[in-house]
């Protein structure tokens, strides 16, 4: 077999498939893993109690699927265009929803392709061991992804490209097939500290490094219960997620809008109004998010994350009325969010 021939057979079907991107990375990851369990005995991860459950084993592809010898990365493009995010994040009565988020769950979208891409090897080798993940198995996908040539880990711990920015999702094929690996990219972020300046809650707490309890999209997706009172103000606006460290990239200059249709905005979410998102019942979240990565944080925890939001927007009758709604929601972490939201006038 010509195992070099296939490589690029297989870049050209993911090509087909609709990934900007394709590489092929070995399996040993020493200096990652290192740095993994270092996060991890800092409590730098917060409640992800799932990334301690599975400690090294992230680090280590053969692990997790035995038999395992190369890692084939995908590269998928997001950014959907459209309302400018910079004036999204200054009108403090509309919702800031991480791009990421504003379409189809990209966790089908990907691994659906991938599956197709594996396939496709498959058939064309006769047989072939593999699993294809997106963001749905304990794996270091980032550094994967860089040692398979996609792009250079940047200060904010995403995974850069010079050509495209960071707008992109990643998906991987893990494979027996002992294929050529890519060469690495040069990284490219030079002094620039533009991510860290940023960052609204300080999480990047050095170059490189990201305590993600104080991180915005852990805190209103990950974190269960209220989010702590030192960090609501700085999150203005952002009711699921936060682009700040992407946004401001120079590289990001060069990202283009995706062409996958499934990544456009869906039901108003690029920009959304705040008092009617909080109206929202459990039935209409649930309809409205269907087939969206909004949907696994739960109708409690949008409320709690709009109810914030609210508090740091100027007092009107609307924002009032809205609150005013919900102070006997039968959840104490809502009922706590809007009465904080109540207190404050003006945003503060």
């Amino acid at each position: 077999m010509d195992l070099a021939a296939l490589a690029e057979q297989i870049k050209a079907w993911g090509r087909e498939l609709g990934f900007q991107k394709i590489g092929i990375a070995a399996i040993d990851l020493p200096g990652d893993e290192r740095r993994l369990l270092e996060w991890l005995a800092e409590g730098r991860h917060g409640e992800m109690d799932y990334m301690q459950r599975h400690g090294a084993m992230r680090a280590r592809p053969a692990e997790l699927v035995p038999g395992t010898v190369r890692v084939i990365s995908a590269r998928m493009d997001y950014w959907p265009g459209g309302t400018d995010p910079d004036d999204l994040l200054a009108n403090p009565t509309l919702g800031y929803v991480s791009r990421y988020a504003v379409g189809r769950d990209y966790h089908k979208v990907i691994r659906q392709r991938l599956a197709q891409l594996a396939d496709r090897v498959a058939a064309a080798v006769g047989t072939a061991g593999y699993r294809a993940f997106t963001d749905s198995a304990p794996i270091l996908e980032k550094a994967l992804a860089r040692d398979a040539g996609l792009g250079w880990i940047g200060k904010h711990t995403n995974l850069l490209d010079r050509h495209d920015g960071s707008w992109f999702f990643l998906g991987e094929i893990f494979t027996d097939l002992p294929l050529p690996v890519d060469a690495p990219v040069t990284a490219h972020c030079g002094s620039c500290t533009a991510c860290i300046d940023v960052c609204p809650t300080r999480a990047i707490v050095a170059p490189y490094q990201l305590d993600a309890r104080r991180c915005i999209s852990y805190l209103t997706i990950e974190l269960d219960g209220p989010i702590p009172e030192e960090f609501r103000a700085a999150l203005g606006n952002r009711i699921y997620g936060c682009d700040d460290c992407q946004l401001v990239c120079p590289w990001n200059r060069y990202a283009r809008p995706t062409t996958e249709p499934g990544f456009h905005p869906r039901h108003g979410l690029d920009a959304p109004a705040l008092a009617e998102l909080f109206a929202w019942t459990e039935a209409e979240f649930l309809g409205r998010t269907a087939g969206s990565a909004i949907r696994r944080i739960g109708h409690v925890r949008w409320l709690r994350n709009i109810a914030i939001a609210l508090g740091n927007a100027p007092r009107t009758a609307e924002r009032d009325s809205a609150l005013a709604a919900r102070l006997e929601h039968p959840s104490a972490v809502v009922r706590e969010a809007v009465g904080w939201a109540m207190g404050r006038g003006d945003g503060g």
